[in-house]
């Protein structure tokens, strides 16, 4: 049996990338799964792969499932589908695009095939992470979850507190402050 181990680039930064095994008898289905988990994306949205070439164009499709477009030719179902069975050369290089509104698109690229299956790992499974993944909903923090996000507001209008004359309530204009302070060192 064949392990297959692929590079997952992020499209839009090349230094972000999982290595990905999966054994060449698993699905696209399994593969999908993997590239979600690998990246923490959750698993609603629609996705797609495309077998490719090495100058990264689509082509046939390998769809989760049939989806209202029009097709050149009828998508091959992931669930259905092996990944040996759409293994055309020792590189191989799909296109992975999940989201079709937020159109995130990976590189995948075949960098290994291995005979010897170790047992000690379960298939697929998520060899090596190298970059900070981009967040699938908005901003992610280099902190992780345990981290909250605080909005402090501040008034920043004349006569707001800690804006007035030095040692003074705030109440008292600018100008008020000045004079006060030109009488208080005539008189000494």
């Amino acid at each position: 049996m064949a392990v297959l181990k692929f590079r997952a680039y992020y499209e839009e930064d090349d230094s972000v990338y999982r290595d990905i095994v999966i054994k060449h008898t698993q699905t696209f289905a399994d593969l999908h799964a993997a590239i979600l988990k690998a990246f923490e994306f959750d698993n609603k949205h629609q996705a797609t792969f495309y077998r490719s070439n090495d100058s990264w164009q689509q082509g046939r499709e390998i769809s989760l499932e049939k989806y209202p477009r029009s097709y050149k030719a009828e998508p091959l179902i992931m669930s259905e589908t092996t990944i040996g069975s759409e293994i055309r050369d020792p590189n191989q290089k799909f296109i992975y695009q999940y989201d079709f509104t937020r159109n995130w698109m990976f590189m995948v690229e075949l960098i290994n095939v291995s005979k010897e299956v170790n047992p000690k790992i379960t298939y697929p499974s998520t060899l090596r992470v190298e970059g900070i993944g981009p967040a699938q909903y908005g901003t992610k923090s280099l902190l992780g979850d345990k981290f909250v996000d605080i909005e402090e507001k501040y008034d920043l209008s004349a006569g707001a507190e800690g804006f007035g004359r030095e040692g003074g309530d705030g109440d008292e204009t600018d100008e008020e402050a000045v004079g006060g302070d030109e009488e208080e060192h005539q008189e000494d």
